[in-house]
């Protein structure tokens, strides 16, 4: 899901996003609320409407915000006070209001509003952060039916957050623990791309995938390059999110089947190669890569437009591939010749 947080991806227009072969894209509550307004976004008319994007949207719930505005923040039992990070106001998220603010965003898959631990931390901070999920999940789900019981409400589903850090008994704690509050249509899966090892990351999704229930999509929040995405597809994830596409790409570096280049580089100065000659998107079609080096080195905003576009592309295509190796059943040797060429050390 190419990342929309402010309701638009960086550069990059909806149309756009449909022709790469975008078919969902995410959008966090905690910006949108604090700018427009979630009240401002349904009075026009909803938040596809204002997007002029007619295709599935995920909603965040603002809970990343609470790891990643540490410092302007304060977490309590009943929410989480946080500090406006455009003018300094207070405001109070609680898992109601969380709640009320997605449905009036108006998203079709909205997630519930948990703690999330930061990377390396103690098996106590992250339990105390499993807990206060939970309870927040209780929560959420309560007032969840009861908004969706109101007349006229937009069918949405309601997705929770695992936490558990890198602790596997937490993590299967949390997932039973889970699975008695409520059936889920799908699951998210956070907590981790938060500064672990990549090996624990990798053994904790191996730990879910006994856990989450079969059939239900998993959402692995937060993880968007692609190799991660292909070893994290291996181990039973179905969806992914990630600023690093369009973040790349604004300082001029793009992914390729042959791994991640930075066209700064002056050896492509007289590259008349496409970025990717296995690429099938319009950066990759029409321009080559000297000429892409020279807008990024101009700081050309065409570069970082062109370059967005690949990324999202090459993630969208790799998506599309992986799904086709795992309904013919050659993923797993699959998925190995293509990380074993991503990750090939090149002189």
């Amino acid at each position: 899901m190419p990342v929309g947080t402010q309701g638009a991806v960086k550069g990059v227009a909806p149309e756009e996003l449909i022709g790469l072969g975008a078919t969902m894209i995410l959008a966090n509550t905690y910006h949108l609320y604090l700018r427009p307004g979630h009240e401002l976004v349904r009075e026009l008319g909803g938040l596809h409407a204002f997007m002029r994007w007619d295709h599935p949207i995920l909603t965040d719930s603002g809970g990343f915000q609470v790891f990643s505005l540490a410092a302007i923040n304060e977490v309590r039992d009943d929410g989480v006070v946080f500090q406006s990070h455009i003018d300094g106001s207070r405001h109070v998220f609680t898992p109601e209001s969380v709640m009320e603010i997605e449905r009036t965003l108006g998203a079709d898959v909205i997630m519930a509003f948990d703690q999330c631990p930061p990377g390396g931390c103690s098996e106590a901070e992250a339990r105390t952060a499993c807990e206060r999920t939970l309870r927040w999940l209780e929560r959420c789900r309560a007032r969840f039916l009861e908004l969706e019981s109101e007349r006229d409400a937009p069918p949405q589903s309601l997705f929770p957050v695992l936490q558990g850090n890198v602790y596997d008994e937490l993590r299967r704690e949390q997932a039973r623990a889970f699975r008695d509050v409520g059936d889920w249509d799908g699951w998210g899966i956070g907590g981790l791309s938060v500064g672990e090892a990549k090996p624990d990351m990798w053994r904790v999704l191996e730990v879910l995938d006994g856990e989450i229930p079969k059939g239900r999509p998993r959402y692995l929040m937060g993880v968007g390059y692609p190799d991660d995405m292909i070893e994290a597809i291996s181990r039973g994830c179905d969806m992914f999110d990630c600023v690093a596409p369009t973040r790349n790409a604004r300082h001029g570096t793009a992914w390729t089947a042959d791994g991640q280049i930075n066209l700064k580089a002056s050896r492509f100065k007289r590259d008349r190669n496409p970025v990717d000659p296995g690429c099938d998107c319009v950066a990759c079609l029409r321009y080559d890569r000297a000429y892409l080096r020279h807008l990024v080195v101009a700081g050309e905003l065409l570069a970082l437009r062109l370059l967005s576009i690949h990324n999202l592309r090459f993630l969208t295509r790799l998506a599309e591939q992986a799904r086709a190796h795992v309904l013919d059943g050659s993923f797993q040797s699959w998925s190995r010749s293509w990380l074993e060429r991503y990750r090939a050390i090149r002189v």
